[in-house]
């Protein structure tokens, strides 16, 4: 078995099929695969970025995210006003300025704008549901 990569994220969504949309539009995921249950929801999705997967899945109907999390509960509120990446992915794109520029007007909530040097041009954002997200592009020599 030739393993790509070593490591993989796994994110839970309340809305697991509207995820794996909004990754798509919005920061330039190709869908591998969506597995849905008999009530319709997400059992299983891989997106894909270069040769880099993502596993999303809809855990419980009585998940919540970050974002219904911070709505409900005042520590999460403010530990989620900081911009930087409690808990997320960082993710390396060719031509991060572009990436920002795309995800900002298709309504990602941008936490950080770009930030120039080592180890990379990079922003942070939030998708539909606040799952963070650093997006990056290593310099070059």
């Amino acid at each position: 078995m030739n393993i790509i990569q070593q490591i993989i994220p796994m994110l839970a969504y309340e809305d697991g099929i509207a995820a794996m949309n909004w990754l798509c539009d919005v920061f330039g995921f190709t869908e591998n695969m969506r597995m849905t249950d008999a009530a319709d929801r997400l059992a299983h999705g891989k997106l894909k970025l270069g040769e880099s997967l993502v596993m999303l899945a809809e855990p419980s109907p009585h998940y919540q995210g970050p974002l219904h999390h911070a709505q409900n509960c005042n520590i999460a509120a403010k530990w989620s006003t900081v911009p930087y990446i409690i808990s997320g992915v960082l993710v390396y794109v060719d031509d991060v300025e572009q990436h920002y520029r795309t995800a900002k007007s298709k309504g990602a909530r941008i936490l950080s704008e770009l930030e120039y040097g080592f180890p990379g041009t990079r922003y942070r954002a939030a998708d539909l549901e606040e799952q963070r997200w650093m997006l990056m592009q290593i310099e070059r020599d």
